[in-house]
């Protein structure tokens, strides 16, 4: 009898067993269903487990192709929603509770090239700008003003953006809003603005000076009457006409800079005997009492064909680089101008002195407007101080390149390319 029990319990003990051990081996199945989010087939339970593992394995494969279709749902709404913020001309950051970036367009990618893979870093690691993180902050706070232009500073300059900042509902299962932020780049507007207070600063200052000679010594004239000599009044007059002459020159300038920037700069091409054209230009020069003492050469290569220009144009622009050369000379100076076909594409025009030269920190500026390397003595010789800017917008009118090229003690050579053939340039707005 006591060995039938024992018999007894140890096949109990062995069926229980069985059934523990395919239990378990459910629940791995199950387990492993879930992580893979497929669903749990009853092929795939170890034997038959009764109808309540019937019933799980049911509900867990409902529950994981729920998860699955809420995923692909999920998935899809992320992808529209990337592919509309990567046609946006704005910049798009939307930034998490702790300050970590869930999303950036492309467009914002492209104002911060060196913001690399931000996703998913902290966004102090990515944008470098106390003000920026103050804003974003303010924002959370809901303390911060609509917009908000902030700079951007690098090695490579400044970067404006005005920046919108908002709250969002909880974003991807966070526990907390999220941030979002749209950023419009401004750096070209900011460019034009500061470009538009120098000029204006610039020019308010030009005029100044010869205005308030003009009134000094008219003023002058005007208490004295009759009773100012003759020769005083003389010399006055002269004075005022010299002041009056820079007066207009100056604004003849201003207009020339006006219509070369316009969406109609005027050019009136055609074909053009450019060895004519700078034989001429140079001949005017020696004829000068002013130049007198200087030696001119022209080197014009015999081969060089006509060109489709604009001869007045183009005349202006030798005529400002040779005055700019006498000027600047001291007499007996010589003065080269040279004409000669560069490559199959391009001609070259140069105009060299054996003068003073330019210090190298002024070189990239001389063709700003109102630069000037030595102001008072530009002044006394009647400059404008917009000649080489008038100069640098016809040679681009005509899709050509000029740039200077000296040495303090060793001369100036001034370089022009253009193109042997006619092309369309687009006009800048």
């Amino acid at each position: 009898m006591q060995t039938l029990v024992i018999v007894i319990l140890g096949a109990a003990l062995v069926w229980v067993w069985l059934r523990l051990k395919n239990h378990m081996r459910a629940v791995a199945a199950l387990r492993e269903s879930l992580s893979l989010r497929r669903a749990l087939l009853r092929d795939d339970l170890p034997g038959a487990l009764g109808p309540q593992w019937d019933e799980l394995c049911t509900t867990a494969s409902d529950l994981v192709a729920e998860v699955n279709r809420l995923d692909r749902q999920h998935s899809g709404q992320l992808a529209q929603l990337e592919a509309t913020l990567g046609s946006l001309q704005e910049a798009v950051l939307l930034i998490g509770p702790h300050n970590y970036v869930l999303l950036a367009n492309q467009a914002f990618h492209a104002i911060f090239p060196k913001a690399g893979r931000i996703l998913g870093e902290r966004l102090e690691l990515a944008m470098h700008s106390d003000v920026f993180l103050r804003y974003v902050e303010a924002v959370r706070s809901g303390r911060a003003q609509q917009r908000q232009e902030i700079e951007f500073v690098d090695t490579k300059g400044s970067t404006w953006v005005e920046v919108t900042g908002s709250i969002v509902g909880p974003w991807e299962g966070q526990s907390a809003p999220a941030l979002l932020f749209v950023l419009h780049n401004i750096t070209r507007q900011k460019r034009l603005e500061n470009l538009r207070k120098d000029f204006v600063a610039n020019v308010s200052h030009e005029l100044r000076t010869p205005l308030s000679v003009i009134k000094g010594y008219v003023e002058t004239l005007v208490d004295a009457g009759d009773d100012m000599p003759s020769g005083d009044r003389h010399r006055f007059m002269n004075t005022i006409q010299r002041h009056t002459d820079r007066l207009n020159s100056l604004l003849e300038d201003l207009l020339t800079l006006s219509r070369l920037e316009s969406t109609q700069p005027g050019l009136a091409r055609e074909q053009v005997d450019l060895a004519q054209l700078v034989t001429v230009s140079l001949e005017d020069f020696r004829s000068r009492p002013a130049a007198q003492e200087h030696k001119f050469h022209l080197v014009v290569d015999p081969a060089l064909p006509e060109v489709f220009v604009d001869p007045l144009k183009i005349g202006q622009v030798l005529d400002n680089l040779v005055s700019n050369a006498l000027k600047y000379t001291p007499r007996g100076s010589r003065i080269e101008l040279s004409a000669r076909i560069d490559s199959k594409d391009t001609l070259e025009i140069a105009v060299r002195d054996n003068g003073p030269g330019i210090p190298a920190e002024d070189l990239p500026h001389i063709f700003e407007r109102f630069y000037r390397v030595d102001k008072g003595r530009s002044r006394e010789k009647g400059g404008t101080g917009l000649g080489l800017s008038i100069v640098k917008h016809i040679v681009q009118l005509h899709g050509g390149k000029v740039w200077a090229e000296s040495r303090v003690g060793a001369g100036t050579s001034f370089l022009i390319t253009l193109p042997l053939h006619h092309t369309t340039v687009p006009v800048k707005g």
